[in-house]
């Protein structure tokens, strides 16, 4: 009897692969809606800008994996397939939902062991968890921290300013939209436990506290 080949090297062929499979399932759940559905007007609701708030998180998991000792390729997966449900499932389903994505996809290729595909099912069933994340895996904690990260700093403030114009607001609520990132930096930075993911969140918090230093500066009704 073999036995179970337990360290998977996901080459950069198939993760492309994968990439195209999410994408393609994002699109396709948005065809799906027969009325938009879901504030689908929203960018953010978009396959787009899903894939891409998906890539980010794949960056962000693997750098915090490759540092902090976690499994990479189970990370990277976990981290792919986090949100593959998110545009046809509740909010509180979809995490399940895409590890069955997840499951069905890499089962269906064939040279994925069971090790391997529950590991990043589990990462994915778990990534919406609201507790401590040094309860769960080192792979689950990656992607968690790095979702996380995605919505704070730079990219966080362009999507709040972003937002402003689909609710009709001037610039002259941007420093109000700018204090909902820090908030949720804030709320970010004391959730993340990695000295990696501690040490980005920091960087990315005074980003965001110096644009709005520059906001003030510059609009002079701000600073009344």
């Amino acid at each position: 009897m073999g036995v179970e080949i337990t360290e998977t090297t996901v080459t950069d062929a198939e993760f492309e692969a994968m990439k195209q499979f999410v994408f393609e399932y994002l699109a396709a759940s948005v065809e799906k809606e027969d009325e938009g559905g879901r504030m689908r007007w929203y960018p953010w609701h978009s396959a787009e800008y899903r894939h891409n708030h998906i890539l980010n998180v794949v960056d962000l998991a693997t750098e915090i994996a490759e540092k902090e000792g976690a499994d990479v390729d189970v990370t990277r997966v976990a981290a792919l397939f986090h949100d593959v449900a998110k545009l046809e499932t509740d909010q509180e389903l979809h995490a399940e939902a895409g590890a069955r994505v997840a499951r069905e996809y890499l089962e269906a290729q064939s040279e994925y062991p069971e090790s391997f595909i529950a590991q990043v099912t589990r990462a994915i069933e778990y990534h919406s968890y609201q507790g401590d994340v040094t309860d769960l895996s080192m792979e689950s904690q990656c992607v968690i921290e790095a979702d996380l990260l995605d919505k704070i700093g730079a990219n966080g403030t362009a999507l709040m300013l972003l937002r402003m114009g689909y609710e009709a607001r001037t610039h002259m609520d941007a420093d109000e939209m700018v204090d909902r990132v820090l908030e949720r930096g804030l709320d970010a930075a004391s959730r993340v436990r990695s000295d990696t993911a501690d040490g980005i969140a920091h960087r990315r918090l005074k980003r965001v506290k110096w644009f709005r230093e520059w906001l003030e500066d510059e609009i002079a009704a701000l600073g009344e």
